[in-house]
């Protein structure tokens, strides 16, 4: 198994910009150097707790940082783009990275991003943007002769003409840097968009048997175009925080930035959405149970190593396996000493108890 993190990235409303970029470099100096295999970095336009809007930036500063790690947009919301722009700052900076750059993309999921770029989410407005999107810049990347795409947001047109001017800007890998797609929602429509692609299957979920439907998902997907899905490629994101002993993990992860954010953001988003029950282990759970303490004894992997081991554990056999934990990252930038010791400890001590 492999460990990575997935950055939102959050960040209190009152912390400066400048400061909360720090953290987040530092934390992925920190996870190269620990050996972590990756990172995947969010991107939002209109939530204080996630004020990244171009995780791009964070990557291209990271790339001069670490050594080892792969880096990730995880990801670009392709309604809010436009899709040649977007298409040759990644090719771009595939070239930066050398073959460490991996892509994640997505729709977008939050109103008020919607509402800034007038974007109609609650009418399935997005997916449709974000698949002409991605089709266009597949296109950009892989096809050689000139063409033309008229589609419902976008035109392309690459007959540019002329011996000097043409389009040129290809990703360094071929045919294109490694692609990452996102499911939540149970029989995920995205989910099945990898497997029938072939892309990285990225999980985010609370519940164990929940996330083991997702798998589903990939592999009917996968059957559409004839291919076998490796659960190797499976990624699943969880909340995870490690500490000497059980108590102390619960304090520090509930008594700081982890159960902080969960309080002021992550569930009253949820429940603003109408999705909380995504987040309860069983139907009878009323909403107003659903708190941070609640989702520290049901989701999060929280305790001593062998606690989080334990947990990890049944994580793993209950989906059937899979490749890399991705652990949600927070801003312990009062706190960093804490955060860094989890991360160790998760990379030294739990991760020999895992059995495959």
């Amino acid at each position: 198994m492999n460990f990575g993190l997935f950055l939102m990235p959050s960040h209190p409303p009152e912390r400066n910009r400048y400061d909360a970029a720090q953290w987040d470099l530092d934390v992925i100096q920190w996870a190269d150097q620990l050996g972590f295999s990756e990172v995947w970095i969010g991107e939002h336009f209109s939530s204080p707790w996630e004020p990244v809007p171009s995780p791009d930036l964070i990557i291209a500063q990271a790339l001069q940082r670490t050594e080892r790690i792969k880096l990730a947009p995880g990801a670009h919301l392709l309604p809010y783009h436009h899709p040649i722009e977007l298409a040759h700052r990644l090719a771009y900076l595939d070239h930066l990275a050398q073959g460490r750059l991996m892509l994640g993309v997505g729709a977008g999921g939050l109103l008020g991003d919607g509402t800034l770029f007038d974007v109609d989410i609650p009418a399935g407005e997005n997916r449709k943007m974000m698949n002409e999107a991605f089709d266009i810049m597949l296109k950009l990347w892989t096809e050689q002769e000139p063409f033309k795409f008229e589609g419902q947001y976008w035109n392309v047109n690459t007959h540019i003409g002329g011996n000097l001017l043409k389009f040129h800007m290809y990703p360094y890998q071929k045919p294109h840097m490694p692609i990452g797609i996102t499911g939540l929602s149970p029989s995920s429509p995205t989910l099945k968009l990898c497997g029938e692609r072939g892309y990285i299957p990225m999980s985010l979920g609370f519940k164990n048997e929940y996330i083991a439907s997702h798998w589903d998902s990939v592999v009917e997907g996968a059957a559409r175009t004839g291919r076998t899905p490796n659960r190797e490629e499976w990624r699943i994101t969880r909340e995870v925080f490690v500490a000497r002993t059980d108590e102390e993990a619960l304090e520090w992860s509930l008594g700081g930035m982890m159960g902080r954010q969960h309080k002021e953001y992550w569930l009253p988003t949820f429940k603003e959405l109408g999705a909380l029950d995504i987040l309860k282990q069983d139907s009878s759970v009323t909403d107003d149970e659903v708190t941070p303490e609640y989702m520290a004894r049901t989701s999060w992997l929280v305790g001593s190593p062998d606690t989080v081991a334990r947990k990890l554990q049944a994580l793993y056999d209950t989906v059937g396996g899979f490749g890399t934990l991705l652990v949600t990252t927070y801003d312990y930038l009062d706190a960093p000493e804490q955060w860094k010791q989890s991360m160790q400890l998760l990379m030294e001590e739990v991760l020999p108890r895992i059995q495959k």
